[in-house]
């Protein structure tokens, strides 16, 4: 994306870039917005980027595989055992050092690079990236505000021995490796925290907020950054089990409700559900729930499992018609159908409504995007699959357009893409002719200014 931004993050941004250049296998800017030293004095985010060399070894299987339900159910407390081991994992060793994961002395986790390119891209105090507007009474009925979100996502070694084969030469990357008969390993997981930098006050879940120092921007649409705090909101994970049938994946949600403990802490994210499929025959619209005042469970759902205790979980407006989605996420999708659409090049929207004359809602055209996809297949035809890993088609969208649009255009009119014929840019060939789409959350990330 192409947007003016401040002088001082600009050339941050371009500096991470450009030490692309002679970059060496492994070696990936950390962050492309900063604040002066003077204003915080700590160490910056340093990006976990030693992806392993060799395929981790069946010890490596994460302990919880072993609490999967033997049926699935959208009974929700059949997983809460399994929901409650997913969390102790992403959050073991982690917590004590704020998510510095290079200091976990449990066990390692990754990043995954070029994320720091662009407006959105990577702040220096924790590794956050812009994720999406917040709506006013999207969080509560009381919030009338709006806000911003940032994530940051982090891989187990199992994961990210995938992603270190797909950038195992910096400068051509190879999106084959999660692309059918390819793609993350089975006990690949991702965890990824997301933050609000909502006024805490007029969100009762966020009494007790859990709270980190982030250089932001001063709202969604502005480019000038300072240094606030942003309140811990949710934290979605996803896992790749090749028991899952249809899809080969599971995501879950946990939302922050600082009443269930009385007190500041991770502890204090509770489940919101968990998902393995769209559900593709139900196109019905009737709990689809934007601002919430209660939390609105659709049991013709199958493939979905919503937590029903209302003591712990604040109400919320999950995804499309009742299926999964956490708080700060779009109420028109669902955690499985954006993912689903992680492809190079990004030739489809994330969302149906993302468009600009989106199809009826619940039509054929709509439910495209609530199929069931198997892992490693691509959504568009003659695209490669990202694995459902949004942020590894973004990374590579990132890459292609410094590489190919913003290294320099040469005197022949033609860029570097076009120039180095050694450059094997994955280029979708046999693609039907249509819009190649930004990777985005929402069309507001195209209305920067």
């Amino acid at each position: 994306m192409n947007h003016p931004q401040g002088k001082t993050a600009a050339l941050l941004a371009l500096t991470g870039a450009l030490s692309m250049v002679g970059a060496q296998a492994g070696t990936f800017p950390d962050y492309g917005f900063a604040p002066p030293k003077s204003s915080y004095p700590s160490p910056f985010f340093r990006l976990s980027q030693n992806y392993p060399a060799v395929a981790p070894g069946p010890s490596s299987m994460p302990a919880f595989f072993k609490q999967l339900p033997a049926n699935f159910s959208n009974d929700f407390e059949t997983w809460r055992t399994y929901m409650n081991e997913v969390k102790k994992y992403c959050l073991e060793g982690n917590t004590e050092v704020a998510w510095d994961v290079q200091k976990n002395k449990v066990r390692q986790w990754y990043h995954m690079p070029w994320q720091h390119y662009g407006p959105n891209g990577r702040e220096a105090i924790h590794g956050l990236t812009k994720e999406a507007p917040i709506q006013p009474k999207q969080l509560a009925s009381t919030q009338t505000g709006n806000g911003q979100t940032y994530a940051v996502g982090i891989y187990n070694d199992i994961g990210a021995y995938t992603i270190g084969q797909v950038w195992k030469d910096p400068q051509n990357p190879d999106p084959s490796y999660t692309s059918q008969p390819k793609g993350f390993p089975n006990g690949t997981v991702v965890c990824k925290a997301l933050f609000a930098d909502i006024d805490i006050n007029t969100v009762p879940s966020l009494v007790n907020p859990v709270l980190w120092s982030a250089y932001t921007a001063k709202d969604f649409y502005s480019t000038k950054r300072a240094i606030t705090k942003v309140a811990l909101i949710q934290m979605d994970i996803a896992v790749r089990d090749t028991r899952v049938k249809e899809t080969g994946w599971l995501f879950g949600t946990f939302q922050y409700n600082g009443a269930m403990t009385g007190k500041s802490g991770w502890d204090n994210l509770v489940p919101v559900g968990i998902m393995w499929g769209n559900d593709p025959k139900e196109n019905g619209n009737a709990f689809t729930n934007p601002t919430p005042t209660e939390t609105k469970i659709n049991p013709a759902l199958k493939q979905t499992a919503i937590n029903a205790n209302t003591k712990e979980l604040p109400p919320t407006h999950l995804g499309w018609n009742g299926r999964l989605n956490g708080p700060v996420d779009n109420p028109q999708a669902s955690c499985l159908s954006c993912h689903m659409t992680a492809e190079y090049q990004q030739l489809a929207p994330m969302n149906p409504t993302f468009q600009p004359n989106p199809p009826p809602v619940g039509s054929d055209e709509w439910m495209k995007w609530f199929q069931n996809i198997p892992a490693g297949q691509p959504f568009s035809p003659g695209t490669r699959s990202t694995d459902y890993s949004l942020q590894l088609s973004g990374a590579l969208a990132n890459f292609y357009d410094w590489k190919c649009n913003h290294s320099g255009i040469y005197a022949d009119g033609k860029n570097a893409c076009t120039n180095v014929k050694s450059l094997n840019l994955m280029k979708a060939s046999d693609a039907p002719e249509q819009e190649v789409f930004k990777v985005q959350r929402s069309p507001d990330l195209e209305e920067l200014q």
